[in-house]
């Protein structure tokens, strides 16, 4: 692995794992593969807030959406066998459906182009008012027309995707669950993932959250209700690992996969763009999008409870999954502050050999600044912001505890000195960024409270 991609992810767990502390989050799982291996794996917090139990990187979580990805490729891997063409009309393979949406196209439905209806008329299974539709109940709703002509413009539909699991059951012969396991689950090497609940007994499995609000608290959600006719959209349950493993299969230049490069360059190709988004586009089955000149496709996820996000940058050969159990998780958010750390490192390179004892995590009472090595220079980053290093100031290394602040905002101390100071030990116990002093959190959490703790008053 590249120098500069080590030191990349290295910073990024801890980014990461200082901001599900900051933002009160249950817990987070992160994997990061690199030409299809996986080269990090963490995980911070709990798998559940009313147990305690603490989060480990084998813990299942509900991918959700990701799912799409499995099943396109799926059809890919039909399509490469001549089973079944993107052209051919759904109502070829499924009957009883409505002459509107038995007209629409394989190709259509997997580019949500279909104009079918997102979630039908009840959504309630994904607030946890109801159950999952069966396949009969799908049938019924899929009985009624398109809502807008289709091949007209991109509107994500899950029944679209529950359709296609019908679909490949009619070509197949086989359950949908039976036949995606085989073929490209386990075709694909992924030893802990599953197409839908129930998990095998002592399998571990991180239970959902809910928002602090309105209740006042979190509370946990089981997460465990199977999804029935919905599994080929919402359905799957995997790591983090397995689910980056899985993408970075899904890349056009990828070594190895369970289906050909020709059917990777159409799935991860810009059929339709994303209306009311900043220049995000959607292939069949994938996100795709480009961030400060990388070009990038995976998918999110959304289940009670739970919030997911993988990428993957095929100019890096890297791919990455988030994992977040709460329905506010920050996996989103989080993913594109890795991508801006990685593009910093690319950037600037590995720190310099003599830069590298410089980095660390200082406090003051409004907070933590984070030094970062990179290149030849040392970056004061602010580990609370979705991107850690933005308008962040660049340290030049004068000598052995001295800098000089050589690039800063117009509101920063761009030209002043910066210091370290050193106890009798020879261990550095603060920095002086400019006029800033900065130290140990257990430094400053003895100051804060010092200062500001109340009183005990004396009793008469």
């Amino acid at each position: 692995m590249n120098p500069w991609l080590r030191s990349a992810v290295d910073y990024i767990c801890d980014w990461l794992e200082f901001q599900v502390m900051a933002s009160q989050q249950p817990g987070c799982i992160i994997a990061v593969t690199h030409r299809g291996a996986v080269v990090t794996e963490r995980a911070f917090g709990v798998a559940n807030l009313d147990t305690g139990e603490k989060l480990t990187p084998r813990h299942r979580f509900r991918i959700a959406s990701h799912s799409k990805s499995f099943t396109s490729a799926g059809i890919m891997k039909l399509r490469e066998q001549r089973k079944l063409r993107l052209d051919d009309p759904v109502g070829q393979y499924v009957t009883a459906l409505h002459q509107q949406v038995a007209e629409t196209t394989i190709a259509q439905v997997l580019s949500h182009s279909a104009g079918l209806t997102r979630d039908g008329v009840d959504s309630g299974q994904f607030i946890d008012r109801r159950d999952y539709l069966n396949a009969k109940e799908l049938m019924a709703e899929l009985q009624q027309p398109t809502t807008i002509e289709s091949n007209t413009r991109f509107k994500y539909s899950n029944h679209g995707f529950g359709l296609l699991g019908l679909v490949m059951e009619a070509v197949t012969g086989e359950p949908y669950t039976s036949w995606i396991k085989r073929e490209i689950i386990d075709a694909g090497g992924l030893k802990e993932t599953l197409p839908d609940t129930p998990l095998p007994k002592g399998v571990p499995f991180a239970r959902g959250h809910l928002r602090q609000q309105p209740a006042g608290r979190r509370f946990v959600l089981p997460g465990d209700n199977p999804t029935h006719a919905i599994r080929s959209a919402a359905g799957f349950v995997s790591t983090a690992a397995d689910t980056a493993r899985f993408f970075a299969q899904l890349a056009p230049s990828a070594k190895q996969s369970v289906i050909a490069a020709a059917s990777r360059r159409e799935m991860t190709r810009k059929h339709w763009r994303i209306p009311m988004s900043f220049e995000a586009y959607y292939g069949l089955g994938v996100n795709i999008g480009q961030t400060d000149g990388w070009d990038w496709f995976g998918h999110g996820g959304g289940f009670q409870g739970y919030l997911s996000r993988t990428i993957v940058i095929p100019a890096c050969e890297v791919s990455i999954t988030l994992l977040s159990n709460s329905i506010d998780g920050g996996a989103p958010f989080w993913l594109d502050g890795c991508m801006q750390i990685l593009r910093a490192f690319k950037t600037r390179g590995a720190p310099d050999r003599n830069l590298r004892d410089w980095a660390g995590r200082w406090w003051t009472m409004w907070g933590a600044v984070d030094l970062v090595p990179m290149g030849n220079r040392v970056i004061a980053a602010i580990p609370h912001f979705n991107n850690p290093f933005m308008d962040a100031s660049e340290i030049e290394i004068t000598g052995r505890d001295a800098g000089r602040i050589v690039s800063a905002n117009g509101y920063g101390s761009h030209g002043e000195t910066v210091r370290r100071s050193r106890g009798k030990s020879g261990a550095v116990t603060d920095i002086w960024l400019a006029g800033v002093n900065v130290r140990p959190s257990k430094a400053v959490t003895t100051e804060i409270e010092r200062r500001y703790a109340p009183q005990k008053r004396r009793s008469r």
